[in-house]
C-alpha cells in the first residue's frame, strides 16, 4: 500500500516539470555571471534584463535573477558559478568568455546561454557553433573584422604598418585577431601584433608598439577595454589613432569602429533565455547567433585631436544610422 502511494507520488511530481527542467509552481531564476564592470558589458547586462522582459519575464515579478560580477578576478567566478548552480538556476547566462567557462565548468545539465563570446568553439564551449549540441548556445560577439579593415584603410590611406594589441588568456581575443591578421595578410596590410598577459602590462606594451606601428586595432577584449584609458593616454601622446571593436571604447577615446551593438547583443540573449524557459527552443538544437553588420561609430573629437579627416561616407553612415561622439 505504502508503495503504491510512493509510485502515485512520485508521478504526481513529474507531473510538475517541463522540458527545462523547472517547476511550474515555482519562480524560474535566471542566473547571471559578468567578469567583470566596464561600459559595455554593463550595456550587455542591461540588454540581457530587457531581452527576458521582452518574453514576459520581469525581474522581482514572474522571474529571479540572481547577477553576479566577479569584479574582474577570475577566482571569483569558479565561487559565483558554483552558486549559481547550487542554487538551482533554470538558466545560466554568462557575459564573457571566462564567465562562460567558469559557468561550463560548473554544470553540465543547466542550459546556458552565451551573452558575448566571439567564438564559442574556440573557447572549448561547444562542439560546433551551427549545431551546439550540449547545453550550451548563444550569442557571439564576433566583431565584422573585413568591415573593420576596409575602415581603418579608408582612414588610414598612407599607413605603413597596423598594430594589433590583444590579451593573451583571452580565447576569445586571440581568436579575433588572428583572424584580423590572416585579412591582413590577404589584403597585404602590413601588420604587427603585440600580446598582454594584463592590464599591468598593456602600459610598457602599448608605449613600445607605439613607436613601430601608425595605428592600433583591438580586438574584442575585455582586459583592454577595462583600461582603455592607459591605451589612450598612450596613444593621443604618439598622435596615433585606435580603432576598437566596441562604441564604448570609442567613447572613451578610440576613433572609429563599425560597432556591435553591446545592448542589442544582450537583448538577443536575454529573448534566447526567455525561450529556453518557456520550452520553445533547447540549447543543443539552436545555432549560434551572429550579427552580421555592425554600426558605424566615430568619435570627432579624437579626429580632430589627431587631424584626422573622417570619411565622409562614412560620417554620413554614422549620422544617420550608428553613433556619433563630440
Amino acid at each position: 500500500m505504502y508503495s503504491f502511494i510512493a509510485i502515485i507520488l512520485i508521478l504526481l511530481g513529474i507531473g510538475f516539470f517541463q522540458g527545462n527542467g523547472f517547476s511550474t509552481n515555482k519562480t524560474p531564476r535566471v542566473g547571471i555571471l559578468t567578469l567583470m564592470h566596464h561600459p559595455a558589458l554593463d550595456k550587455i547586462h542591461e540588454g540581457v534584463v530587457a531581452g527576458l522582459k521582452d518574453e514576459g519575464y520581469v525581474d522581482g515579478k514572474n522571474v529571479k535573477i540572481d547577477y553576479q560580477n566577479a569584479q574582474g578576478d577570475q577566482s571569483n567566478l569558479k565561487t559565483m558559478s558554483s552558486k549559481l548552480v547550487n542554487e538551482n538556476s533554470d538558466v545560466l547566462i554568462g557575459i564573457t568568455t571566462p564567465a562562460a567557462q567558469a559557468l561550463a565548468n560548473a554544470t553540465s545539465k543547466i542550459p546556458i546561454v552565451l551573452g558575448a563570446v566571439t567564438d564559442p568553439k574556440d573557447a572549448g564551449l561547444v562542439k560546433d557553433n551551427k549545431n551546439p549540441g550540449g547545453n550550451i548556445t548563444g550569442i557571439s560577439d564576433q566583431a565584422p573584422l573585413k568591415e573593420q579593415l576596409q575602415l581603418i584603410q579608408d582612414f588610414m590611406p598612407n599607413m605603413k604598418t597596423l598594430g594589433v594589441i590583444y590579451t593573451s588568456s583571452d580565447s576569445s581575443a586571440v581568436a579575433e585577431q588572428k583572424k584580423f591578421v590572416a585579412l591582413c595578410k590577404a589584403a597585404n596590410v602590413n601588420v604587427k601584433t603585440y600580446s598582454i598577459s594584463n592590464s599591468n602590462d598593456l602600459n610598457q606594451v602599448s608605449q613600445q608598439m607605439l613607436t613601430e606601428v601608425d595605428a592600433v586595432f583591438v580586438p574584442t577584449d575585455n582586459t583592454i577595454a577595462g583600461a582603455m584609458q592607459t591605451l589612450v593616454n598612450n596613444a593621443n601622446a604618439a598622435k596615433k589613432p585606435i580603432f576598437p571593436t566596441v562604441d564604448t571604447m570609442v567613447k572613451a577615446g578610440g576613433l572609429a569602429t563599425y560597432s556591435i551593438n553591446q545592448y542589442k547583443l544582450g537583448v538577443l540573449g536575454g529573448k534566447v533565455a526567455g525561450q529556453i524557459l518557456k520550452g520553445k527552443i533547447t540549447t543543443k538544437d539552436t545555432p549560434i547567433t551572429y550579427i552580421r553588420h555592425g554600426d558605424a561609430t566615430i568619435n570627432l573629437k579624437q579626429a580632430e585631436k589627431l587631424g584626422i579627416t573622417v570619411p565622409a561616407k562614412f560620417l554620413k553612415e554614422a549620422q544617420t544610422d550608428g553613433e556619433v561622439f563630440k
